[in-house]
Formats: structure tokens, sequence, C-alpha cells
């Protein structure tokens, strides 16, 4: 797409156009084209307004009704803060009072929304010409917002940023350019060394503003972040998205925290105030209490499954895995809690037996701390993955101090 054509779909013609068309199915696609190009536009505005109501319809999984507003990329969809991510960020930065951010990396500037939205005037950059054409065409509901085609490193830090209420926001490219994986998306990058900006500039501008946060890899390795600082990591559905570290008036609590998103429910956030440092382990399949906790994704990634063991009472199945055991019954945020039906050393043929005497035929496989392929297993148990005549069954594939564990679990659902 050319900048013209964006240009074009900012247009008050180019909005009525998009706004008019139906949801794309690709069945349809052909026939919208024809119908298109008979209104008089051009192949480009055609294949524009088709692709822009394709990725809108992805895009609603991420922006909700937001996203019949806005512009997108491939791209930048994919790598830009889905609705409830992009409000975290803004909060902190409405929190501290500040008048206005400098988004670095904006993308197609979903955090630059979240953030005007709360009041914020912020100015975009980003090295892409259209993406930043785009972001800025996303920030028409805010005329002090805008985005403008640059590169980070050429960001000159305010004179006196707690005076003039300012912060920065960073988002390096964790993509390599021009790379593409095999479906396509351009390839990631799970290197500190190898995000753009880079890691020393990111810290660069912090020391110049301390009003800084910079989104970056969920693999981000504990002790990265500098002493003072605030590394949270966020999951959405379970999925861990980002860590996004944060300096000085943007620190709710140094250290490490862990924010659990989901459809539905309230944020849960924990930190290390509340989270046991050396948590037990069991030592033997004996240990295994009445209940199984899994921590949230995020709480693993942060280090913070203390946060779970000291609420229940409990100790890991095994040091890492994010497993917890205990006897007692709560309900947590940044948990799920599974009843423990029957715990067994693991083998095959045992399991295939314990599964045929109680007539199972559908069966979920959970699994952690083991490599094994579902599918292989699956024929080895003779089971497959639909429920059959028989019963159905949850379980849970570990290790229980070192040695290869299953748990059959009744989930909190059923």
């Amino acid at each position: 797409m050319e900048l013209t054509t964006v240009r074009w779909l900012a247009s008050p013609e180019g909005h009525a156009a998009l706004h008019d068309l139906p949801d794309y199915t690709e069945g349809d696609a052909v026939t919208q084209a024809t119908r298109l190009r008979g209104t008089g536009l051009s192949p480009d505005q055609v294949s524009a307004l088709l692709t822009q109501k394709r990725l809108q319809g992805r895009a609603r999984d991420k922006f909700g009704d937001f996203a019949e507003g806005m512009l997108f990329t491939p791209d930048g969809l994919e790598q830009s803060s889905r609705l409830e991510v992009a409000a975290t960020h803004a909060g902190r930065y409405a929190a501290a009072s500040l008048a206005t951010v400098h988004d670095l990396g904006c993308g197609i500037g979903s955090d630059a929304m979240a953030m005007s939205a709360l009041g914020v005037t912020v100015h975009g950059v980003d090295a892409d010409p259209l993406t930043a054409a785009i972001a800025d065409v996303n920030l028409r509901p805010w005329p002090d917002s805008r985005a403008r085609t640059g590169v980070a490193e050429d960001f000159d830090a305010p004179v006196d940023p707690l005076h003039s209420r300012a912060g920065v926001w960073l988002d390096p490219a964790r993509r390599t350019p021009g790379v593409t994986d095999r479906s396509g998306r351009t390839r990631r990058v799970f290197r500190l060394d190898e995000i753009s900006p880079s890691w020393d500039f990111v810290l660069s501008v912090a020391r110049d503003v301390p009003a800084t946060g910079a989104k970056l890899s969920p693999s981000l390795p504990h002790d990265i972040p500098p002493l003072g600082t605030e590394a949270q990591w966020t999951s959405w559905q379970g999925t861990v998205l980002e860590c996004a570290v944060w300096w000085g008036p943007l620190v709710k609590e140094a250290g490490r925290s862990a924010r659990v998103l989901r459809k539905g429910a309230p944020p849960v956030e924990v930190d290390q105030r509340t989270c046991e440092d050396d948590p037990a382990a069991a030592g033997s399949i004996d240990d295994i209490g009445r209940w199984l906790y899994e921590g949230d994704r995020a709480v693993n990634r942060a280090g913070l499954i203390g946060t779970v063991t000291g609420a229940v009472s409990g100790m890991e199945l095994e040091a890492g895995l994010g497993y917890v055991t205990s006897d007692l019954a709560l309900d947590l945020g940044h948990a799920r809690r599974f009843e423990v039906l029957e715990a067994m050393p693991f083998s095959v043929k045992g399991l295939r037996s314990w599964l045929r005497q109680r007539n199972i035929t559908g069966l979920t496989v959970k699994k952690r701390g083991i490599r094994l392929d579902e599918d292989q297993l699956r024929k080895q148990l003779r089971i497959g993955r639909d429920a059959g005549s028989g019963e159905s069954a949850t379980i849970v594939l570990t290790r229980v101090a070192g040695a290869q564990t299953v748990l059959v679990v009744r989930p909190p659902d059923s």
C-alpha cells in the first residue's frame, strides 16, 4: 500500500467507502472487488479497501469495536498491544500526571491511542513511513496527538522532563525486517542484543527521562532490569505477551511483578512482596494434596510462583514447573485450581490400563516438564481427542521430585 492510498483511506470518500463495506469473506471478495471497480475506484483503492476490511475483522479480537475506526498493516496488527494491555500501559502514564509522552516506535498507534484517551498528548515516531502514516490516521480523534516518520535514536530528551511532565514509551522492534517464518510472518528475535533500538539506547533514555517505560520480550531474564525498576510480565487468557520495564514515577513496586488479564474478569497483579523466596517442593508423589494449582504463565515467567504457595500454604510439585499442591481450597486470580482425583507414576502401559478399567474414551491432556508427542501418546493409549461412548477425563503429565507423574484432575469449570 502506498502513502497516497493511506491518505485516500483517511479522506471522507475513503472513510465512507470502508465504512459501507460488509464484513470481509473470501467467497465474496471477487464480487465486492468488481462492484467497487464499477464505482470508478482504482485497483489500488479497491485492494486497500478489501485488505483493510479483512484486517478489521481480525482486529476485533484485539480492539473490539475500536477496530472499525482504525487502519492496519498485517505486521502492525500482529505486533500491536491489544486494547486491555495498552490500557495498562496508558494507566501508568496517566497516574503519574504526565502531560506528554514520546512514543518511540509507535507502530500503528495502539498504545498512543490508549494514552491519548486518558488525556496524555502523544508524539509518536516510527521508522516505517507507511506505519507512521497509519498511526497518525488512528490518532485523528485526539488532534493534539500525532505520529510521524522518524527513528527513536534521533530523540532529543526534554531539557527538564520533570517540569515539563514528559515521559517516554519505547517498543523496540523484536522482529527482523524482510525475514519471514514458515507462516509468512516477520521472524521474531528473542535476544536482548538484537532489538532495535538497542537496550543501551533504552537505558540512556531512561537516564535522561525518569518517566520511561519499555515493552520487551516475555523471555527477558530476571537479572536484566536495573535496580529500582519494575519488570512486569503480562498475560492475556493464559498467554504471556510481554515484559514491560518501568522507571521512575511509573514504578508501582520495584522488582518483579505479574499482571494477569482474562476476559470478563478484573485484572490481577502480584509482586515480590507476597512471594515466598524459596517455596518448598514435594519430596514424592505421597506429598500431593487434594488440590492442584496451575500458576498463570505470567506468574511463572516473573518467578513469582511463591505467591501461590504462600497463599495456599502449599508446595511446588517440582521447582520451576508452576504447579502447586495443597489441601487448602482457595480461588486465586493468578492460578487455576484443579481437584486431584488420582496420582500415579507415569507409564503408557499403566495409564492405558487405568483408562480402560474406567471406560474413559475422551481425554484432555495437560503437560509441563515432560516432552512427548501428544498425538503419539493418544495412539499408544488407543484413545482419540474427542469423547467416544465412554467417560471423559483430564490428566496432567508432569514431574514430582524428578519422577514423571500423571495426575487425574477435575477442572474448575466441570
